[in-house]
């Protein structure tokens, strides 16, 4: 195994300086531009930077690339497992193992095939190797599989996040088919689940010792969790799901919680927009930081800004909008919501992840056949 060469990070980051620089004209407040740093990436779903800059992307039809420092993406990483490109499945996350720089290991998630038309989401890692420009996925370990598989293709999730204690959140969905068992803990449907990196279950779960709950199991009664991110003052899980018509949530995802779906939501049957189970409030369900009504925004990938690069949103929640085409920024006071825009809107673009750089600027995905990173200045 083989180091990035080092002048890479260096020239990236002076790139994305001078960029950033020639931009014409001071911004007003609350505005933002974006500049292009990639383009030609087919549904692009996940970003994770490596130490020297270059960039992980996950193409949704099943190819992890790395981009180089002058945006130009490379070709598939050899390695990966077989992956089902079909509805909402494919290849969807990636990030680092918190000491990559160490052990080379990088983690995604994908929708797997199981027998017949089932299929359900896995975690699977492997280390980088080789030279820079010819890079592949070695030693190749499935760390996780949602349980059951579905013949579906709705509703995957799926998220990954290191909390700050190196244990894996993976947030998963509840296949669209099976929203009911949301509510049952035997099983992996609507789930977040926290494992230790080798997949291993981590001793202080919540559920771990419970008769007939999956031990895996961190909180449950959620629809499809897109959007993950470690508050980085608390160490807390903070996710975005969606609803389905409305019903949108953002929530602070603590351990051994319910949050409700199918039975407690804010959102409506599709259509005919009638109320979906007891309805919106109950005293045994975690309510959400905040939810979008009466129209869907389709939350998914998320981040805390914790950089000086945008004067006034140091602090600030970014969530990724696919359905209303825009980057809203959160602005958080003691756990609720006391601000939130919407920013980018004429791009006119799904964006589909969002990450804070080591420039501490922050870089979307947007979700098409000609998919782009994008970085945001003011």
């Amino acid at each position: 195994m083989t180091s990035p060469h080092p002048v890479t990070r260096r020239q990236w980051l002076a790139a994305a300086a001078a960029t950033a620089a020639g931009l014409a004209g001071p911004l007003q407040a609350g505005e933002a531009k974006v500049v292009t740093v990639a383009h030609g990436l087919v549904n692009p779903w996940g970003l994770a930077f490596l130490p020297d800059g270059r960039m992980l992307v996950t193409e949704r039809p099943g190819r992890m690339r790395i981009v180089a420092a002058d945006g130009k993406p490379g070709p598939p990483l050899p390695g990966l497992p077989a992956v089902v490109a079909d509805g909402q499945g494919g290849l969807l996350d990636v990030v680092l193992d918190p000491q990559f720089a160490r052990n080379r290991w990088v983690y995604w998630s994908y929708s797997e095939p199981g027998s017949g038309s089932d299929n359900g989401t896995a975690v699977a890692r492997a280390r980088l190797d080789g030279e820079p420009g010819a890079e592949r996925l070695a030693e190749l370990q499935v760390i996780f599989r949602q349980a059951p598989k579905v013949a579906s293709s709705l509703h995957f999730g799926s998220r990954l996040a290191f909390g700050t204690d190196g244990r894996l959140f993976v947030t998963l969905g509840d296949r669209f088919s099976r929203k009911d068992d949301a509510q049952v803990l035997d099983n992996h449907l609507g789930k977040i689940v926290r494992i230790e990196a080798d997949g291993r279950v981590p001793a202080d779960n919540p559920l771990v010792g419970r008769p007939g709950a999956r031990p895996e199991i961190w909180s449950w009664g959620h629809r499809n969790v897109q959007g993950a991110a470690i508050h980085p003052a608390t160490g807390e899980l903070w996710t975005t799901e969606h609803g389905p018509q409305g019903g949108d949530e953002l929530n602070r995802t603590l351990p051994g919680r319910n949050y409700g779906w199918p039975v407690i939501t804010h959102g409506r049957n599709y259509v005919i927009g009638t109320r979906i189970g007891e309805g919106s409030d109950r005293a045994d369900v975690e309510p959400p930081v905040a939810h979008w009504v009466p129209t869907s925004i389709a939350p998914s990938g998320m981040a805390f800004l914790t950089s000086d690069r945008y004067p006034g949103w140091k602090g600030s929640l970014f969530i990724g909008a696919l359905r209303a085409q825009t980057l809203i920024r959160v602005e958080l006071a003691n756990n609720a919501v006391a601000k939130q825009e919407r920013l980018l809107q004429a791009l006119n673009e799904r964006i589909r992840d969002v990450r804070q750089g080591p420039d501490g600027w922050l870089y979307l995905l947007t979700d098409n056949a000609d998919g782009r990173i994008l970085r945001v200045v003011r």
